[in-house]
């Protein structure tokens, strides 16, 4: 049997981590979020991961110009194939999101008819 209040447990797992990471470092939240950002593309992330973080910088105040400062900072180090392969990966992410939002919309409507 599936317990309805935890359908998701382990993006559940993973949005604590990133709360405990925010409460446990010593940086700021706005200067954690671009470090996390940086480490994602070094590590060739997924696009969940950026969608997660994205959120997660979204919600200290953070914008696309943030996240260009910090691709553009670190494309020297970790290669233009790197960066490319992290910009498509955000766009797959926001897409996403995106996507979510919309189909979370038209089920809200149909509940209300």
């Amino acid at each position: 049997m599936t317990d309805a209040t935890n359908d998701t447990p382990v993006l559940d797992l993973l949005a604590r981590m990133t709360a405990d990471s925010f409460e446990a470092s010593t940086l700021s939240p706005e200067t954690l979020f671009l470090v996390r950002v940086a480490a994602l593309v070094a590590v060739d992330a997924p696009p969940v991961s950026y969608a997660l973080n994205l959120t997660a910088g979204g919600a200290v105040g953070l914008d696309p110009e943030d996240l260009r400062g910090v691709l553009t900072a670190i494309a020297p180090i970790v290669g233009t194939a790197r960066v490319a392969a992290a910009t498509g990966n955000i766009v797959t992410a926001l897409a996403a999101e995106i996507e979510i939002a919309a189909l979370e919309d038209e089920l809200d409507d149909e509940l209300d008819d």
